[in-house]
Formats: C-alpha cells, structure tokens, sequence
C-alpha cells in the first residue's frame, strides 16, 4: 500500500529553486514546514527581508504528514498546566493558541482550502474523572467545555471533553497560498551554523537574525535540546467506507487512536511511539478488521513529532548564550495552531519587540527533574547498547524499522534509509560505511 498522505497526494506546492552561491538577508529561516512558511510569511508582511532554506522539498516532514486538527484542545493539558504553572500561565497558553486558531479562521477567508468547523473531543476509555476535572479547568479559564456521551466511536468509554469550534482543514492548499510570494530555496541542505550566517553545499547566506524551525533543532552545543525533547511517531490510515464521525476525536491515554473525517474517509491515527520501538500500523490494521470489517484503505502515513518534557513548546532565542539564534519546535503532536503561534511570536522577537507569550515558551525555561531524568535513562541506555549500525548525531544504536525499511534512532528520532541516506534529523549527513 502507497505510503503516501492525502494531503500530498492532493495538495500542489509551488516548487523552489536551489540556492546557487552566497546570499544575505534579515532574516534566515531554516527548515520548510509549516513553521517556518509562517515565519517567513510573517516577516515578509512586516517589511522584513527574510529567506527560507530547505533540506529537500516544502512540508515533505511531518507538515506533510499531519491530521490536520486546528484545535486549542491539546489532549488533557489545561487542568496539569493549571498544577503545575498556575492559573494565569495555564490562561497565557489558551490565549495563544485560541489567537493561533482565530488567526487561521480569518486567513482561510480568502484560501481555497477546505477550512471547515468541527468540535474537537478528548475521550477516555475509563477515566471520567480525568475527563471531569480537564473539563472543570476549561471552565475556569472561561471555556464552555463539557463532559459529553460518544455514540459516533465504535468502542465504548467513559465519556469526552467537548470543545466546539474547532477546525480542520488541508494544510497543504493552505501552504502553497502562503508560500507562493515568498523567497524560498529548496533543496538547500544547511550543514553549519556560525554567528550571523548558515553555510550550504551551495553557498553560505548571511543574516542578522537565524531561525531554527528544523523539527528536531539541529544545533547541539547550545540549548540542550538533546536531553530536553524526544521524538514519537505514529501513524495514520485512510479508510473508504467507514462510518465517518462529524467531531474530531482523540484518546487522551497515550498510544491511544485518534479519528476523524476528510471528505467521505476515515482517518485513523495512533500507535505511537519512539523512533525504533514502534509497532507500525499493526494495531491500526487490527482495530479497521474489528470495527470497520467493510472498509477498504485508501492509502496511509506516519509522522514524528518532537516532544517536550513540560507540554508546552520551545519558541524563542535558542539559548542564552545566542544572539540573533531563535528556535521553534517540540509541538507535542498539535503543530498546526503551535506553529502558527510560534511564527507570530518570532516575527516580533525579531523584530526586537516584547512579547506577552515569550516568558511562558521559553526555550530556557526551568525543566521538570522527573521527566529529565527519564529522557536522559532512555538515550543512556541506547548509548550504552552495543550494537551497529550507530546514529551520527549523538551515537546512539540505530534500530531497525521493518514496516517502513528505515534505521531510526530511539534517542533522537533521525531516520535513515535502508542504504544508509538520511530520511530525516536531526543529523545532518547519512550513515558512513553501511
């Protein structure tokens, strides 16, 4: 079965040149998702001269292979936020992504690409009184949540936290509108970064201001991104004939589904897990023969998603120590309203303005010691596990992915191809000797 996503197979972005010889500009972003297109967007309506590198093609990373939810509801995170950062952080984050998700509902006005309203729903399988208290922590923020039944899914559970007026959209469509006027090169693989310029196999460009918008930041030496995020990937099936659900839906428990529609498909997604510990579509496969025994699939994907240890991302100067050097990423598996309020955050960091969102997504922001150390034994023991082929980011063991015939990295996320090329980072070259 084509391993492709619906979104690429329908979506046409508008191809770029490769960068040929040096170049300079205000602003140099690197990385070709829908952060940095939205970045680079943002810039270029302040009057910013800024240009996008990217590695291979626009959105071919997890942009391209997203379910597309735009949805201020990121699983059961507002009642933790509330716990662990206080009300008015908890508060801080709404407002950023209820702006994230109102922003796109204004710009999709005037795109032709599918926006349409759904209500979004985090159910359980049994536990209500998780569901309860997220939902009494909405309502504290001023949110019309509510605990509602779930007759659309085909198993039963313990009930949902209902958001209305959410969305979902093709982010592709919505892309290629954004990208089409920007200065953009494609096929521009960045393989060093020094003070005020990025060096390429094609030439080096110079700007005052650099944004790392990569996925997996590829900088090591500064920010410590390596023992504060990790990578999870899951996967999706797109089912004809299935029954289709008007709500979007998600499993608060981790490695649980999620479902939601697109036209007349059912789009299934979950098994997830770190890069090499994974069980591919399995148990997707599993659930579509017990559930929906006369659906036929379409096609299916998977996408890998940078997690970090707090549930809130990295957005803003990419350590203390970097002047002029930001960073977007660990969207924790909803990117397209944090990628969104990464751009328009950045945009105004660049441009040397304050913002109300910066203290709460800093990327230097104090980490919790629980999950650190929990990160930290999971890269030590596949640092300490003896055996070939090895990650050339950090040297951890690579292990090898049978459903989708890659090398991929517990610790990190890199991915290889089965001959050793690099598929994804955050190591910037492949496999030697393999």
């Amino acid at each position: 079965m084509e391993q492709t996503s619906i979104w690429q197979r329908e979506g046409a972005l508008p191809r770029f040149p490769s960068l040929e010889g040096d170049a300079a500009a205000e602003a140099v972003i690197v990385g070709g998702g829908i952060a940095g297109i939205l970045c680079a967007w943002y810039l270029k309506q302040a009057g910013v001269d800024a240009v996008l590198l990217e590695a291979a093609a626009l959105c071919g990373g997890t942009t391209g292979n997203t379910t597309a939810k735009l949805t201020v509801q990121h699983g059961l995170l507002y009642d933790r936020l509330i716990r662990t950062q206080g009300l008015d952080a908890a508060r801080l984050y709404l407002e950023a992504q209820q702006g994230a998700l109102e922003e796109y509902r204004r710009l999709c006005r005037d795109i032709d690409c599918d926006f349409q309203e759904r209500d979004a729903c985090v159910y359980s399988l049994d536990r209500r009184d998780l569901l309860e208290r997220e939902a009494a922590a909405l309502n504290r923020l001023g949110v019309p949540a509510e605990v509602t039944e779930t007759p659309e899914l085909p198993v039963p559970t313990a009930g949902a936290v209902r958001f209305p007026r959410q969305a979902q959209f093709h982010p592709l469509k919505f892309l290629a509108a954004m990208a089409r006027d920007l200065r953009i090169y494609e096929r521009t693989r960045v393989l060093e970064l020094v003070p005020g310029s990025v060096r390429t196999r094609r030439g080096t460009v110079r700007g005052e201001n650099i944004i790392i918008a990569t996925h997996f930041p590829m900088l090591n030496k500064h920010g410590g991104y390596f023992l504060k995020l990790y990578q999870q990937r899951s996967y999706v099936l797109a089912l004809k004939g299935a029954p289709l659900p008007r709500g979007m839906y998600v499993d608060e428990a981790e490695g649980g589904l999620s479902l939601r529609s697109w036209g007349d498909l059912l789009l299934l997604g979950g098994g997830g897990g770190r890069p090499g510990k994974t069980e591919g579509w399995d148990g997707l496969e599993d659930f579509a023969r017990t559930h929906y025994p006369g659906a036929r699939e379409v096609c299916r994907w998977a996408a890998q998603d940078c997690m970090t240890l707090d549930g809130m991302p990295y957005i803003g100067p990419y350590s203390k120590r970097t002047q002029g050097l930001f960073v977007a990423t660990g969207f924790n598996k909803w990117g397209m309203t944090s990628a969104m309020t990464a751009a328009r955050l950045l945009a105004d960091l660049v441009q040397g303005r304050e913002h109300p969102w910066a203290a709460l997504f800093s990327p230097s922001r104090r980490m919790p010691g629980l999950p650190l150390a929990s990160n930290l034994l999971e890269a030590g023991a596949s640092l300490l596990t003896p055996t070939a082929p090895r990650c050339p980011h950090m040297g951890c063991a690579l292990k090898y992915n049978a459903r989708e015939h890659s090398w991929d990295c517990p610790c990190h996320g890199s991915r290889f191809e089965a001959d050793g090329r690099l598929i994804e980072g955050p190591a910037t070259g492949g496999l030697r000797n393999h």
